[in-house]
């Protein structure tokens, strides 16, 4: 089958691996959306991606804006998607656009985010609320990475499809392969956390700087990954400043094995939009951690703690308070012990088979024609 993918930033790493991931599957992607970048990357050129335009973080109205002059009209997007069977849309926003365009055909709503605008009580809320209820009804599939976000929010819409839950699991390639977990070699060395992926969370930064002053050389921090340019401007320079943090920029999926195999930890706490979305969430930090043999640090109260105590793994604690204490009075034995509950969970738990990749496209191939 074909399939048009129409995503938020076609240089964002998790579009490509979905991409793959839909690829090894059976189906032909047509690619297909905006940027946050002036041009698209290696990955999103490779694939013959069409790009509809420039957007930027955390300007929801220009967003807006940009999706209402392209549901109206792009003559472009609809000779790119003309051979297409189905449509699937990364995020609301293009779910709009894909909507006009589908013809008839089977459309899937990816949704990966709840944006806080999903969830207030203000007339622009119920707008976009509003809008939203529409847009799922539309659709005939949607897709979605972590059961919270099916019980907490999509479990009192009205949808138009089935759900089915893809979760953020490691893709290698090739895809199904394993990888070994590496554990550090020097025990006498400082306890290292990890802090990689998407860059947002202002109180991140600031805890894990606090926890090094704290710590007295025996914590130190890798940073690693894309600042949200919104959130962390000036997150290289910040680090710059603090002794202890490593700050070592964007990095693909093959630095993963050298990232991880730095650290005893991997920073899983997040309280951008606390609370909300960052509640529901399971990102992809979580699989890659336990991949690569890196203990997450998560809060009892969130998705991610939920689910690493129904694996009875990681570091899971009840407040920032907690986490300090714990990480700075951790002994080695408890490393220890942390590292073979990781080393416990089944691979396929957090690594993408291929059976997966085909059973996610069989899924869409099944949609039938309005």
């Amino acid at each position: 089958m074909r399939l048009g993918y129409l995503v938020h930033n076609l240089n964002d790493a998790a579009v490509e691996r979905r991409c793959r991931m839909l690829s090894a599957g059976g189906a032909d992607v047509a690619l297909a959306g905006f940027c946050r970048d002036a041009e698209m990357g290696v990955a999103a050129r490779g694939r013959g991606a069409l790009m509809l335009g420039q957007s930027h973080d955390a300007a929801l109205a220009a967003r807006a804006a940009m999706t209402l002059k392209n549901a109206v009209s792009n003559s472009a997007l609809r000779d790119h998607f003309a051979a297409c069977d189905a449509i699937m849309a990364r995020n609301l926003e293009q779910l709009a656009i894909a909507a006009r365009i589908a013809d008839g055909r089977p459309l899937i709503y990816e949704c990966l985010d709840i944006h806080r605008a999903l969830l207030g009580d203000s007339l622009p809320a119920r707008i976009i609320q509003w809008i939203e209820q529409k847009l799922l009804q539309r659709s005939d599939l949607l897709i979605t990475s972590s059961p919270a976000f099916i019980r907490n929010h999509f479990a009192s819409r009205e949808i138009g499809g089935e759900i089915v839950l893809v979760e953020n699991k490691l893709l290698l390639d090739p895809i199904g392969s394993a990888v070994e977990s590496v554990e550090p070699a020097d025990t006498d060395r400082p306890i290292t956390i990890g802090w990689f992926g998407m860059l947002r969370c202002k109180r991140t930064l600031e805890f894990l700087t606090q926890l090094i002053t704290r710590s007295e050389g025996r914590v130190k921090v890798l940073i690693a990954g894309k600042p949200s340019p919104a959130e962390l401007p000036n997150l290289e320079a910040e680090a710059a400043r603090c002794e202890g943090i490593t700050f070592t920029g964007p990095y693909t999926y093959d630095d993963l094995p050298q990232l991880y195999g730095q650290c005893d930890f991997a920073w899983s706490i997040d309280w951008f939009e606390e609370g909300l979305n960052s509640k529901w969430l399971l990102p992809n930090r979580i699989y890659e951690a336990i991949a690569h043999g890196a203990i997450p640090i998560a809060l009892a109260d969130v998705e991610v703690g939920h689910w690493l105590k129904r694996h009875d793994a990681g570091l899971v604690v009840r407040d920032a308070e907690e986490a300090a204490e714990r990480i700075l009075s951790v002994a080695p034995s408890e490393l220890a012990q942390m590292r073979q509950a990781i080393d416990k969970i089944e691979r396929d738990t957090v690594i993408c088979s291929l059976e997966e990749c085909r059973d996610l496209v069989r899924t869409i191939e099944g949609l039938s024609v309005r």
